[in-house]
């Protein structure tokens, strides 16, 4: 039996959904009165890929306020995926994904030297509000390097799921890519830590609509 471990980051601003995200995810629950997460929350989610094979993805759902940003390095540590959402009828939280992903890219990298497989979701697709324009959030998805981006509604239960399977074989893919590399020689953490310099320290429109 092969059991794998892998942290994934839940990151952006605040009141977009990222606690939501998680508890629809993990306990397919939704409510509307959690409360602001206070520096970071962890889930686990389990998944049976097969017989032989089972999935643990650590969820670490951190806070979007501003003073919890200084501590990003350290929450950020080996983790090995991440998903940036944002609030598809508040153009304040799409227009900050750029600083999220910026922040993530400059601290933390696979030990292959490439960034984190990222996920970019609209959350609140069910709403009829629509004042980002798909053109623009294909354009940032493109731009920053996403795996890709989609429409979701973790209300209704649209597209999360979906997601997150979606993520997970792409970090399955990076890892086994990385288990080789090890096998040619190439020993090595599985991520890295970047220093404040940006120097690698040693030691996708409807609803559920994927691009």
């Amino acid at each position: 039996m092969t059991e794998r471990v892998f942290k994934i980051l839940v990151i952006g601003d605040s009141t977009v959904g990222k606690t939501s995200f998680v508890q629809r995810y993990v306990n397919n629950s939704f409510t509307k009165d959690y409360k602001c997460t206070i520096g970071v929350d962890f889930s686990l989610k389990v998944i049976q890929r097969s017989e032989n094979e089972t999935i643990r993805l650590q969820l670490w759902d951190i806070a979007g306020q501003e003073r919890f940003t200084s501590m990003t390095r350290v929450y950020y540590r080996e983790a090995v995926g991440c998903v940036i959402l944002f609030d598809i009828t508040a153009p304040k939280t799409f227009y900050k994904v750029v600083d999220w992903k910026n922040d993530l890219d400059s601290k933390v990298t696979l030990a292959s030297g490439k960034n984190l497989p990222c996920l970019l979701l609209a959350n609140k697709c069910d709403l009829p509000i629509r004042p980002i324009s798909v053109d623009e959030i294909e354009r940032v998805s493109k731009e920053r390097g996403f795996l890709r981006w989609s429409e979701i509604s973790v209300k209704d239960d649209v597209g999360v799921t979906e997601s997150m399977n979606y993520l997970a074989e792409a970090i399955l893919a990076d890892s086994e890519d990385t288990v080789r590399s090890s096998s040619d020689g190439n020993r090595g953490a599985f991520i890295h830590l970047r220093n404040q310099q940006g120097k690698k320290d040693p030691d996708e429109g409807g609803c559920c609509v994927f691009s």
